[in-house]
């Protein structure tokens, strides 16, 4: 028979006593816990959720709906499952917003509790992260030295809080903490381990000896293909090394239990002017299918304060977090900036706009974290960040998002949107506001997917793999600091003139709406929905709004109709790589049906373009090519 906790332990709040020579120090309490039971051997000990009994009820801070006096599900089946196999490491994998925090240190506490470790070490990404880490654990009587550099740790702390760059410079001070004392090491953000070679092999180095390695992350894939440390790659059918986690809570799952909300994206498309460096005027209207390097150009012309675009989007944005706000009353806003120029220029717009000066975070000036502190605990509408406000900052209360920088990395969309899912009661709604761009559309359209990381990545010639974006650009979505990176002289390019058109909403894989002008009605029809709504009353309400936009559409004169008269589905967004594989199956379809028909390809495609409509192929959209290859194979079909 052996006991499911031990005997001395007498009560809740951690404080360490000073141990004996060659005895683990004991870990007193001040309320006593539930009463031990006796179980029998090889019988899985389950830890209730109870197991959290001696966290504040404050505790995590402004706790989501229903879950401060206990473990959501998710975290206490982690929580279970990891009792029941005792790893040596765990990789939990949870969406942003889930409550990964919680989880680990409410896993902390049960192993300082049972002695099966003296001490913890968090890692984190940013000199933010790791206060914030601290103090959470602070909260529920574990205490982390997050100012620590070298030395002994002074006995008032259990641990201590770094960051991934820290145990980068030094690796064998933490590996020899972790050889003198049994450690629990908390890996935050563990893809960031992968983000430089030095990072994962310092933290190989560090942590090998540590006695227990919980690994989290709510975006395991990265862009590139260097391991992970301390992450279990299991190989495929089709020979491919595959990250495998031992938990996995993804976002359709959340957004089931209520645990995050439900995120409505507004996109905004416009016309664009621009000077290229040769001197050369392009204009092009965002959405359209372009070259990587005229989105890109129409792109940075669209996030320019100087334009007509940035102010429209964030009179937009205002006005929906005015609508947020009567539901939630101190629901906040962010704009996520590509550069500290942008940023204070958003900034003066924004006050131009509200009347009222948005608080400012710039990742190189001194007081960004009390400013992120500061927005969180009081219930001022608007913050404007350049990039370190994009993952893991906790400000629990933001529900409206601008996202005005040019990365397009689904890592670093998927965390930026994670700031807005964090739900602290039934019925709260988030809502993004992005450029029409096709790898935002994508990402957004793709939130419930999960993806895990690909050690191996077998490309053929020519493929372009959309998630495989170059190191270049995470090493800049992941970099604090707002250097100058040399981008402007390699591409250089004058940006002239910008607008914005309410283009679509796009909501739970589906996407609504036709395309409006700033101001008015039908753009007001969207920025109004409630801001308390439950997931299925969203999509329904969607519905409602754009069978209303199709009716007035249908009235209106067509002298009148100076914008295209579709609904989203029926305008799809496509890349120009992806627009020419629709034409090379068109093409190849065709052919196909001439062998069959007897017809003349020439023939075959004036037939297509008499019944279905619209220009030649070359000039014809997306959604008119797919609706010719539909055609096509109807025929076909027909014939056999």
């Amino acid at each position: 028979m052996t006991l499911a906790a031990p005997p001395e332990v007498t009560g809740l709040s951690l404080r360490e006593g000073r141990a004996r020579p060659g005895k683990v120090a004991r870990l007193s309490y001040v309320r006593p816990p539930a009463p031990y039971r006796v179980r029998r051997e090889h019988e899985p000990e389950t830890v209730t959720t109870t197991a959290s009994h001696h966290l504040s009820p404050a505790f995590p801070g402004r706790a989501p709906w229903g879950t401060a006096s206990k473990l959501r599900a998710w975290q206490q089946g982690a929580l279970d499952r990891y009792i029941q196999n005792q790893p040596r490491d765990f990789l939990a994998v949870a969406t942003p917003g889930a409550g990964k925090t919680t989880f680990a240190l409410t896993l902390a506490s049960w192993l300082l509790h049972h002695h099966v470790v003296q001490q913890v070490t968090v890692v984190a990404p940013t000199e933010h992260l790791k206060k914030q880490w601290a103090e959470a654990a602070a909260r529920i009587g574990i205490r982390l030295d997050p100012e620590y550099s070298a030395g002994p740790l002074s006995k008032d702390y259990h641990g201590v809080a770094v960051t991934y760059a820290g145990v980068g410079v030094r690796p064998m001070l933490h590996r020899n903490r972790c050889e003198q004392r049994k450690t629990l090491v908390i890996l935050d953000e563990i893809h960031h381990a992968g983000d430089s070679k030095s990072w994962g092999e310092a933290c190989l180095e560090a942590f090998d000896p540590a006695t227990r390695r919980l690994a989290l992350t709510g975006t395991p894939f990265r862009s590139d293909t260097n391991p992970i440390p301390f992450v279990t790659y299991e190989e495929g059918n089709d020979g491919i090394r595959r990250s495998s986690a031992d938990y996995t809570y993804g976002y359709g799952n959340a957004l089931g239990d209520g645990v995050v909300r439900p995120v409505i994206f507004l996109s905004y498309s416009g016309n664009m002017r621009w000077r290229t460096k040769a001197g050369d005027e392009i204009a092009a209207r965002l959405g359209e299918p372009m070259t990587k390097d005229a989105i890109s150009q129409a792109w940075r012309t669209a996030l320019d304060p100087r334009g007509d675009w940035m102010p429209n989007v964030l009179r937009a944005a205002d006005q929906r977090l005015t609508e947020v706000r009567k539901g939630i009353p101190d629901a906040g806003g962010l704009v996520i900036a590509s550069d500290q120029d942008s940023a204070r220029a958003y900034a003066k717009l924004i006050r131009e706009i509200t009347g009222t000066k948005p608080t400012l975070v710039l990742s190189d000036d001194t007081g960004a974290s009390k400013n992120i502190d500061t927005f969180s605990a009081n219930d001022d509408r608007w913050m404007v960040a350049v990039r370190m406000v994009s993952e893991g900052v906790d400000v629990p209360r933001l529900a409206v998002g601008v996202y005005a920088t040019t990365i397009s990395t689904p890592l670093f969309f998927a965390q930026a949107v994670g700031r807005f899912v964090r739900s602290r009661r039934r019925g709260e709604t988030a809502s993004v506001f992005l450029p029409t761009i096709p790898y935002l559309l994508g990402f957004a359209n793709e939130m419930e997917v999960e993806r895990d990381h690909v050690l191996d990545r077998p490309k053929k010639q020519g493929e372009e793999d959309p998630y495989a974006e170059s190191e270049k650009e995470m090493d800049e979505a992941n970099r604090q600091e707002d250097e100058d990176t040399g981008e402007d002289e390699q591409m250089s390019f004058e940006a002239l003139e910008s607008d914005a058109v309410f283009d679509r909403v796009l909501y739970d894989g589906a996407e609504f709406g036709m395309q409006a002008h700033p101001g008015s009605e039908e753009e007001q029809d969207y920025l109004g929905i409630p801001g308390l709504l439950e997931p299925d009353q969203v999509q329904m309400l969607l519905q409602k709004r754009q069978s209303r936009q199709i009716a007035h559409s249908r009235r209106r004169p067509d002298s009148e109709a100076d914008l295209l008269e579709l609904p989203a589905d029926r305008r799809p967004v496509v890349s120009h790589k992806e627009l020419l594989e629709l034409r090379k199956s068109l093409n190849t379809m065709v052919g196909a049906y001439v062998h069959q028909s007897g017809k003349p390809h020439g023939v075959i495609h004036t037939e297509l373009r008499r019944v279905c409509g619209g220009p030649p192929s070359a000039e014809a959209t997306a959604g008119q090519i797919r609706e010719r290859i539909k055609k096509v194979q109807e025929w076909a079909t027909r014939m056999r």
